[in-house]
Parts: structure tokens; sequence; C-alpha cells
């Protein structure tokens, strides 16, 4: 999935985009007090399974999906 993609999935689920230093971001959801921390990635946009398999355990512990 590229970053884009998933940004605009987790925004869509009310989660905010918290930039660090560097690459690192944060998308927080205040509702649920749900934090993800990842790596943008770069130079290429897609995000790897590892990140993505991280993204889909924590919406499904929370219930988003």
């Amino acid at each position: 999935m590229r970053w884009d993609d998933l940004k605009g999935a987790l925004e869509s689920l009310g989660f905010e985009l918290l930039k660090g230093s560097g690459s690192r971001r944060k998308f927080f959801h205040e509702g649920k007090n749900v934090l993800i921390s990842l790596h943008e990635p770069h130079p290429s946009p897609e995000v790897c399974k590892a990140a993505m398999d991280q993204v889909r355990e924590l919406l499904r512990a929370h219930g988003f999906i």
C-alpha cells in the first residue's frame, strides 16, 4: 500500500497525523486514545509489509476493523 493511501485510510477512521523528527510519523485517535507510530517510507512510497501488519493488528485490537 502506498503511504498516501494508508494516511488517507487512517484519517478517514478519525486518526490525526502528528509529524515527528525526520520521517517519523504518528497517527493518534483521540476518541479511543490509540497511537500508531510509523516511519514514512522514502524514497519509495510503498509501506513495508511489517508496518502494514502492525497497523492491521492495532486496528483490529481497538475495534476499527
